[in-house]
């Protein structure tokens, strides 16, 4: 018997965008979907980042509680965190 864990397509994509350093810090896009799934995982994951600037210790943290969050649900993310350097594409 095999472990092999087969890895589901995702059911919904969403954007999670750093604004800046002045309050509100983040937003999170849905850009397809099921609207309640990303509704409700959008309000989990503003929870988690309200008032954390990216640079914020904390934000670490959260980030990879909502990158499990998003797994679980399989919700696809991307994060753009507006690094220089980073890939916007």
């Amino acid at each position: 018997m095999s472990d092999v864990v087969e890895e589901a397509a995702p059911r919904a994509h969403a954007r999670i965008v750093y604004l800046g350093p002045v309050s509100p810090h983040w937003e999170v896009y849905a850009d397809w979907g099921e609207r309640q799934v990303l509704d409700e995982f959008r309000a989990r994951a503003l929870a988690r980042l309200v008032l954390l600037p990216r640079d914020d210790p904390q934000f670490r943290r959260n980030k990879e509680r909502i990158n499990r969050d998003a797994e679980r649900e399989l919700i696809s993310i991307e994060w753009e965190l507006g690094l220089p350097g980073e890939n916007q594409g």
